[in-house]
């Protein structure tokens, strides 16, 4: 069955199909932490609302300086009628007053100095009762998906078929069906992993609500509560060679885990054995 919890706002399968890949926990913003927004990978230097309703307020963020991002990012506030939605990393071309539905053209994406170096742009979504501030933060409800993620067994290999400046994607494990489903790296105890391990204290456990510990490739990682994991002290290396993390989200086109940080030094082509050991 799908995702869902109790008192949550759940993304219908067919908004989540308008974007590539999503996550829930991957991301440093304390939203995240619990759940409590979602990442959405659109294709494209444009973004498509993820919502359909009536924009309340666009207003410019002062951002974290960063050398590769801007130095403002843009809240965009929008009435669904139920709540108040809450997006991030676009520049509008929208304006308060204005009606939008889901998949119109809502602006820029925006390379915010917010999340890191290797995270590709995306739309930043979280929900607030009407009741709620919704400049604030913190504050947000559950966020929930409307489909079925595929756990894709993994054995820490894998041979690089895509690079940038910090990072590398492997080629397993491999996608069983692109394009048709969300499929993403299996917790050998059940359900799939989602968050940056373990450069982000939290991480999250999707599709399953039983296993108590996380593990990959055979090594625990880290403790769940519900669907919450809270990472162990744990070291990843690529051929022996440490890296910040690993990059675990749910993938519409494409699988293969995503080694990333500044120490990430591998060409498309190279075998790589992936070993996550406890400090």
């Amino acid at each position: 069955m799908p995702n869902f919890s109790p008192m949550a706002v759940t993304v219908p399968r067919d908004v989540l199909h308008r974007y590539y890949r999503f996550s829930l926990y991957n991301s440093p913003f304390d939203a995240h932490d619990d759940g409590c927004a979602i990442d959405l990978y659109p294709e494209g230097e444009r973004a498509p609302s993820p919502v359909a309703g009536e924009v309340l307020d666009t207003k410019a963020v002062r951002a974290p300086p960063k050398p590769y991002a801007a130095e403002h990012d843009h809240l965009i506030l929008i009435d669904t009628g139920e709540f108040v939605a809450r997006l991030l990393h676009v520049d509008p071309s929208v304006e308060p007053g204005e009606t939008v539905a889901v998949g119109d053209d809502i602006g820029e994406l925006v390379r915010a100095g917010f999340f890191a170096p290797w995270v590709p742009n995306h739309v930043h979504l979280g929900f607030r009762d009407h009741d709620a501030d919704p400049y604030r933060a913190s504050g947000s409800l559950p966020v929930d998906v409307g489909v079925d993620v595929e756990p894709l067994a993994w054995d820490g290999t894998g041979t690089v078929v895509e690079t940038g400046e910090t990072w590398a994607r492997l080629d397993s494990p491999e996608h069983p069906a692109p394009g048709e489903r969300f499929a993403g790296v299996a917790n050998d105890r059940g359900g799939v992993l989602d968050g940056g391990l373990p450069h982000y204290e939290w991480g999250g456990l999707l599709g399953d609500d039983g296993p108590t510990r996380a593990s990959v490739a055979g090594q625990q990682v880290g403790t769940a509560d519900g669907r919450t994991v809270a990472w162990d002290s744990v070291t990843v290396s690529a051929n022996g060679d440490p890296v910040t993390g690993l990059a675990l989200f749910c993938s519409r086109d494409d699988a293969g885990v995503k080694l990333v940080g500044e120490g990430v030094d591998l060409s498309v082509g190279d075998r790589v054995d992936v070993t996550v050991e406890r400090r």
